[in-house]
């Protein structure tokens, strides 16, 4: 189990979580009468590696109990899933489970800890567990932070990613690109070059680095001009892309005659700090 992800399971699947006369109890109950999630946070599971624990559950049993919540006559999957379906493949009738009384959050909580103890979301998925974490339990960065033990530069970085557009989140979700990858895409507003940079990126199977490195030369690049737009046009394109290297994140420059404004967005504390330490070590 990783170390250092904020309160972990421990906490939240205390036995103080479950109903009274129900404590540290396990229960056969029919496999069919349990259900997964809909808030569980992983989509995707790999058919192979659920048939080899099938495999071993037909050998040797469901060694570790699924938690479920009750909801009527019907069990809701906490955290186990991937036991759930595994057995189920394994032809079982019952399966063994331990009754927690968790809130809708909590049970939220519970799946993304466990799912990244054992590294099992990919970056999209993990990217939208913390959206609705924050979105719809209106919990904040930093609070989401300390659930599950990374800075809160870290889970504004994983949101970004959702501002990808899909084809590229699906490269994310496959395995074509790695998050580091798509960070640095992150970066370029232009969608239909976003999708032909990541095309490349998966065709020639380029490192981390050398993504950066062609991300800052796409942001200096001199664009060949389009007919019917202004030289100031260019220039101020050209301008955004300086800066959105120069700070590495979104920049919005408007401009009218002799007045404008520059916008610098950021999406956490840590990020806010970095810029404005770029701009003030800029005057020195």
């Amino acid at each position: 189990m990783r170390k250092g992800l904020g309160r972990g399971l421990d906490a939240l699947l205390s036995p103080s979580n479950a109903p009274d006369n129900t404590r540290d109890s396990v229960f056969e109950v029919k496999i069919n009468d349990v259900e997964p999630n809909t808030e569980q946070p992983r989509k995707v599971f790999d058919q192979e590696k659920l048939q080899a624990l099938a495999e071993s559950i037909k050998e040797h049993g469901v060694v570790q109990p699924v938690i479920v919540k009750q909801e009527g006559s019907r069990y809701v999957i906490v955290a186990g899933e991937r036991r759930w379906r595994a057995a189920k493949l394994a032809g079982l009738k019952t399966i063994p489970v331990v009754v927690r009384d968790l809130s809708s959050k909590q049970a939220m909580e519970i799946a993304l800890i466990e799912n990244l103890q054992r590294e099992d979301l990919n970056p999209i998925e993990e990217a939208e567990a913390y959206r609705k974490l924050i979105d719809e339990y209106n919990m904040t960065q930093e609070e989401v932070s300390l659930l599950v033990g990374k800075s809160r530069a870290a889970i504004a970085n994983s949101v970004r990613l959702l501002t990808l557009a899909k084809e590229i989140q699906d490269m994310l979700t496959d395995g074509r690109l790695t998050s580091g990858h798509a960070r640095t895409l992150v970066a370029i507003q232009d969608q239909k070059r976003q999708k032909e940079l990541a095309d490349l990126i998966a065709r020639k199977g380029l490192s981390v680095r050398e993504t950066e490195r062609l991300a800052a030369r796409e942001g200096k690049k001199t664009s060949v001009k389009k007919p019917g737009l202004k030289q100031e046009d260019y220039e101020t394109a050209h301008l955004v892309e300086d800066l959105r290297t120069i700070f590495g994140t979104k920049i919005d420059l408007q401009r009218r005659k002799d007045r404008g404004r520059i916008v610098i967005e950021y999406y956490s504390d840590d990020e806010f700090d970095r810029i404005i330490e770029m701009l003030l070590n800029a005057g020195k």
